[in-house]
């Protein structure tokens, strides 16, 4: 079955023609000896917007958090982050293998935690206990839905934060999708956090890449980690001109995922034996029950249309991007009506 209208995820963009002369075109060096201008430039550029020192570029999100915690822990210590967290359930258990942390699961609302929460699981000094170090923030939540983590509440865990002197850290795969639905600078978010990052080969289209971004300090170090984790990629600028090109052209537009994806959700809720909450839906992302354990059938259905959806923790999930016009998202709707007549009626 061809597939026709892609929603597993925002992963699956392709970079646009014009991305790809962009890319061709772009001005290549030595990555590993910071001699590539196209990687240069686009860490200036991400390092400015996310209000930070300086930042790097990595092969994937994955490394990005990876280094981070390796950065600013050490075997034994303790990462504070909801119980849906992305290192928790979709790293291959890195954390363990690289750093030696433990991770202190919060029970969120859709992923998002309250300081309450945080204050009352940050450890003691008693030498029984691992000690709490950092606290990871996902901007948007993944499996809570692409929920918004809203900036009053990253100020109050900060403060927590700054209490108790723990690092802040923010997985921010969709951080500029957050941005645009909540219309704050990215800049704002980065103010709270000694470490963050966002991924160019989701929304925003580019083929390859995240970019992490802190203090010159926290950057020196995670250049080590880059390097032991086999990070280098050489004459990178070819795909660091996509994020580029993302960064210049594909930014504002996420807003359209947005709003797609609301579209999605209003239909979902409307289909007897489907259940969603279209309040709950803030981004590009529409997580959905399906009754009487009919998820899989329900998703079968759908991707014999050409219509394919991701299976997450027992239910499904469409995620909205840049290459679904407003056309496919019409053809999805009108299927998923016809699908939940046929399946669950």
């Amino acid at each position: 079955m061809k597939i026709k209208v892609d929603l597993v995820s925002d992963t699956s963009t392709r970079p646009s023609a014009d991305m790809r002369r962009f890319m061709a075109e772009a001005e290549v060096g030595d990555e590993q000896l910071g001699e590539d201008p196209s990687v240069n430039r686009l860490c200036r550029m991400a390092a400015e917007m996310m209000g930070q020192d300086e930042a790097i570029y990595l092969p994937s999100g994955l490394m990005a958090n990876q280094i981070s915690f390796a950065v600013q822990t050490k075997q034994g210590d303790e990462i504070i982050m909801d119980q849906t967290a992305h290192p928790i359930h979709y790293e291959s258990a890195a954390l363990a293998v690289i750093s030696g942390a433990s991770i202190r699961p919060l029970a969120g609302d859709g992923g998002i935690f309250t300081a309450e929460q945080v204050e009352n699981a940050i450890r003691d000094n008693d030498y029984h206990s691992p000690q709490t170090k950092v606290i990871s923030i996902e901007q948007t939540t993944n499996l809570g839905g692409g929920r918004i983590w809203p900036l009053a509440r990253i100020k109050e865990i900060a403060e927590v934060a700054v209490e108790h002197k723990l690092k802040m850290h923010m997985d921010g795969a969709r951080m500029l999708n957050a941005a645009v639905a909540a219309e704050v600078n990215p800049a704002e978010y980065g103010q709270y956090f000694d470490s963050i990052w966002f991924d160019l080969s989701k929304g925003l289209g580019a083929p390859v890449g995240s970019v992490l971004a802190g203090s010159t300090e926290f950057i020196e170090k995670a250049r080590f980690w880059k390097q032991r984790l086999g990070g280098a990629m050489r004459q990178a600028g070819i795909i660091a001109a996509g994020g580029i090109f993302a960064l210049e052209h594909n930014v504002s537009r996420l807003e359209e995922d947005h709003k797609h994806a609301k579209m999605l959700a209003e239909t979902i809720a409307d289909q007897k034996g489907l259940e969603i909450d279209p309040t709950t839906v803030e981004t590009n992302i529409v997580l959905f029950s399906v009754q009487d354990n009919k998820a899989d059938l329900f998703a079968d259905e759908l991707l014999k249309k050409g219509i394919r959806v991701s299976r997450m923790e027992g239910k499904l999930r469409a995620v909205t991007h840049l290459d679904l016009s407003l056309e496919d998202i019409r053809y999805a709707v009108k299927h998923i009506e016809e699908t939940a007549k046929e399946v669950l009626s």
